[in-house]
């Protein structure tokens, strides 16, 4: 099996990465088996600041999850050098806010910060950062929150505009490249960019919240911390790792000086030395005849041992031992750091000066004090005017201003297709739509665009996305949830359902089980108030009847009540439509056996004798 090739294995280093592996060959850290038990691997690295909270970390286990916000590496460094020096230090002094690498504006709130830096819980609201191209006249959208992509955004402005809550944008695409983000908004004529963005900032992810849950691993064993104790318990690590840095430096100049030590004694007699290696018989030999005509130990006379011809002169080996001084002094310093604490956190705050030096580069994310519009955002109210819509049988829907009919011509409606109904009402109305799969789609009358005679107006099932094969069966116009819905079915029975069913506190556009599945729909009739229907069936019998008669009902998907009683298996009920006077020849009401009262409406379990006309 051979190995991937280096571009997809290697990755090349900022040069800040010098920060998180600069002392792993001195000790610093436990190393490891890998995955294969074939190297080994660092458990954690010798990082010399903070990395844990510089940098957006989210991630789910299995029962707990952790979402860490990243924070500005000068304000870092600079809390943890101010908690060094004083372990009381207030966090919110110097660690303002987080700093995302995207950039956008922080919504300060020092409460709900300063919750975070105690708990390691909370939100920080992220806010997009715009300009406005007053020339082009388009927002251009250049930093976005962290917890969001462009896609999301443009996806959800798309998703209001054809909703038609948002007006005012002609257009909007993605124009990323690698100068860096950003997404172009059109507006249209007299926009004000500034109202309409305050508006996308409460309906979009142009804002959208940070939620921090800062649950780490310290010693194997995971749990939620705030910045202080996170602080706290880094630089309990960090003392670990120069620890161990100087106990390995200081084993490592002990082991020269050692070495030097013995090289000493050969200058009090170098032919001596020269002598013994010249004269020893078996190379084994050399070592021990060292050892014995020198009084050194083993190392030393291996490190004698070793040493080239050349170097065996006065000179050489002055210049060797005058270094017995410095590894004795830089000996004695390092043992003077490893008895005081003091010395060691002084070392960790020089460190932590020169990645502010070195790193710094400012803060991305600005932070906004103050929202002065937040209070006073509200959605453009719907204009209200006269209107009268057209229904068609194929499921078209256009709309024309009350005061343009007069000039309309005759309504242009697609081949085969008729207009059904003519509804006179407010632009402000509201919009039922029931389907044949018992579905209901909710809109707004200024949902649809004001057109004139000569177009065929809208495709319903297009323009409120239904679902695949639905059709439109009824569109009902109406101003406020009151009044009935009239579900007349196939099978004889008539269902009457309260208008406020439909009414939903939250803003859904789709509702299922609108009505009954048992038996095909005849028709539909929305009534503001009781009154007479006719009810025809397929054997030509008409019943005329009173609403009053069918008690409402709060369940949508309501079976009803046996209103016509088909006597074949054939029979069934074609349509349903409002009585007109003079409608019939000859119309009459009956008493029913058990109303007393002559002319009085008979009920719904009245309704079996169908009168012929």
């Amino acid at each position: 099996m051979m190995y991937a090739a280096s571009r997809y294995t290697e990755a090349k280093l900022a040069p800040i990465c010098r920060e998180l592996f600069d002392d792993i060959n001195k000790d610093t850290v436990d190393f490891v088996d890998n995955y294969d038990n074939t190297m080994k691997e660092p458990r954690l690295l010798p990082v010399t600041f903070p990395t844990i909270l510089c940098n957006v970390t989210t991630g789910i286990a299995v029962g707990m999850a952790s979402s860490i916000a990243s924070f500005n590496i000068k304000e870092l460094c600079e809390t943890t050098i101010a908690l060094i020096k004083n372990p009381e230090h207030i966090i919110s002094d110097t660690l303002i806010a987080p700093d995302f690498v995207g950039g956008g504006y922080i919504i300060y709130d020092k409460e709900e910060l300063e919750k975070i830096y105690a708990t390691g819980r909370g939100t920080v609201k992220v806010r997009s950062k715009y300009t406005y191209d007053k020339f082009y006249n388009c927002i251009e959208v250049t930093e976005i929150p962290p917890t969001t992509t462009s896609e999301a955004i443009i996806d959800k402005i798309i998703e209001l505009v054809k909703a038609n809550k948002i007006k005012e944008i002609s257009d909007i695409r993605d124009e990323t490249d690698l100068k860096g983000l950003k997404i172009t908004i059109d507006l249209k004529r007299g926009v004000d960019p500034d109202a309409l963005m305050n508006r996308l900032y409460k309906s979009t992810p142009l804002e959208d919240a940070f939620s921090c849950n800062f649950n780490v691993l310290i010693d194997g064993a995971p749990g939620v911390r705030g910045v202080r104790e996170i602080l706290n318990e880094w630089l309990k690590f960090r003392l670990n790792c120069i620890t161990r840095r100087i106990n390995f430096s200081l084993s490592k100049k002990r082991n020269q000086l050692h070495l030097l030590k013995g090289l000493s004694k050969i200058l009090l007699d170098i032919d001596k030395a020269i002598k013994i290696i010249r004269e020893t018989k078996s190379e084994s030999e050399v070592v021990p005849n060292l050892m014995i005509g020198f009084g050194i130990d083993e190392t030393q006379a291996e490190y004698v041992a070793e040493i080239k011809l050349r170097h065996l002169n006065r000179e050489y080996i002055l210049k060797r031992i005058k270094d017995i001084e410095d590894f004795e002094n830089d000996i004695a310093d390092l043992e003077k750091t490893l008895s005081s604490k003091t010395r060691m956190k002084k070392i960790i705050i020089s460190e932590l000066e020169n990645v502010i030096s070195r790193y710094d580069t400012g803060r991305r994310s600005q932070i906004l004090y103050e929202v002065p519009n937040e209070i006073v955002l509200t959605e453009p109210e719907t204009p209200d005017y006269p209107v009268t819509m057209f229904i068609s049988a194929g499921g078209y829907v256009k709309k024309i201003k009350t005061a343009n009919l007069r000039m309309s011509g005759e309504q242009k409606v697609k081949e085969g297709d008729k207009i059904v109904n003519e509804v006179e009402c407010s632009n402000k109305d509201n919009v039922l739509v029931f389907t044949n799969k018992q579905q209901v789609y909710k809109a707004k009358v200024d949902d649809f665009q004001d057109t004139k005679a000569s177009v065929m107006g809208e495709y319903v099932p297009a323009k409120l996305n239904m679902d695949d094969g639905e059709e439109v069966s009824c569109v009902v116009v109406f101003a406020e949830y009151k009044g009935y819905m009239i579900f007349m079915f196939e099978n004889g029975k008539i269902a009457k359902v309260d208008l406020q069913s439909y009414e939903t506190k939250t803003n859904r556009k789709k509702l299922i089980n609108a009505y009954s599945a048992k038996s095909p729909l005849a028709a539909a009739l929305y009534l503001p108030e009781d009154t007479d229907i006719v009810i025809c069936g397929s054997n030509e019998r008409k019943l005329l009847i009173n609403t009053a008669s069918v008690l409402p009902k709060t369940t949508k998907n309501t079976q009803g009540v046996q209103a016509m009683t088909l006597k074949k298996k054939t029979d069934r009920v074609v349509s349903v439509h409002l009585y007109q006077e003079g409608e019939f020849e000859k119309a009459w009401r009956y008493r029913p056996k058990n109303l007393p009262a002559l002319g009085a409406l008979p009920s719904a379990g009245d309704l079996g004798e169908q009168l012929t006309f």
